[in-house]
């Protein structure tokens, strides 16, 4: 295992999938070459492009399904354009596994809640199949996760298997009506105001857009969730993943060596972010 934070693993492509109906979100998968990354679920890595540059992408698999690496990136600037245009065969550089994790330790015998939004599921996927894969080593798991439309939930045949197992309460939501869906509408802190989940010995883990996240956890302090029992990721600050570039410190805390996850309990004591 390669412990240099500035070197790349060499990794192919071996597979790729379209995740929404839109085409703008994909998964990709990787295999790396003559080495392999040990990580965590909320971990992330930067995958780079030889001659084109690297971007930060959380880690959708589980450490529990193979050696494998799986991203699913949404077509937005070079980078990403680039690597939707890639076919099977390429080769990637890919650093990492980088930041920390989900404390899936500290969650275990409690029970745990899983709240995502858009396309920053992919962690939480990771999080989510790491627990469903020590079924007995958690109690309750409950998941809400919502999109703008039906098109654009993510990891859609996976969501609905998982709404056929009795070990697992699953919720999804879309904004608004839409033709031929029957789950919930509204909004993710709406929807997790009206199943109203039990804090009691209850860990959140939330994940998504930073306005989901703004408007998720003061319902979750309405719940009566407490500050130390409420994680979640900043990922989207990151940059170059080892604290050098500086764009994603607040304060004195680098998101992507501090992080990118946290407590909200460690997120009340820094400054606000401006």
């Amino acid at each position: 295992m390669n412990n240099n934070p500035y070197m790349p693993f060499k990794a192919r492509l071996v597979g790729t999938k379209f995740e929404s109906e839109d085409r703008s979100l994909k998964t990709f998968e990787f295999e790396i070459i003559d080495d392999e990354i040990k990580y965590l679920p909320g971990q992330f890595c930067e995958v780079g492009i030889y001659g084109k540059g690297e971007a930060p992408f959380g880690i959708a698999t589980s450490p529990t399904e193979g050696k494998r690496l799986k991203f699913t990136i949404n077509k937005a600037g070079l980078v990403t354009s680039f690597l939707h245009e890639s076919n099977k065969g390429a080769i990637f550089g890919i650093r990492g596994p980088l930041g920390n994790y989900y404390p899936v330790e500290q969650f275990k015998g409690h029970n745990v809640l899983i709240v995502g939004g858009g396309f920053a599921f992919t962690t939480l996927r990771s999080l989510l199949i790491y627990l469903l894969d020590h079924r007995e080593e958690y109690k309750n798991i409950e998941v809400i996760y919502g999109a703008r439309e039906p098109g654009l939930l993510m990891y859609r045949d996976e969501l609905f298997e998982w709404e056929k197992r009795e070990d697992l309460n699953i919720h999804l939501t879309v904004d608004k009506e839409f033709p031929g869906w029957s789950g919930n509408v509204g909004f993710v802190p709406q929807v997790l105001e009206r199943v109203a989940p039990s804090s009691k010995d209850t860990y959140a883990v939330v994940c998504g857009p930073p306005v989901m996240i703004k408007f998720t956890l003061p319902v979750l302090k309405t719940l009566d969730f407490k500050s130390d029992r409420v994680y979640t990721s900043l990922e989207k600050r990151m940059k170059c993943g080892i604290g050098k570039c500086g764009r994603c410190n607040i304060g004195h805390v680098y998101i992507c060596k501090d992080g990118p996850v946290f407590s909200l309990q460690e997120l009340e004591h820094l400054p606000p972010d401006i």
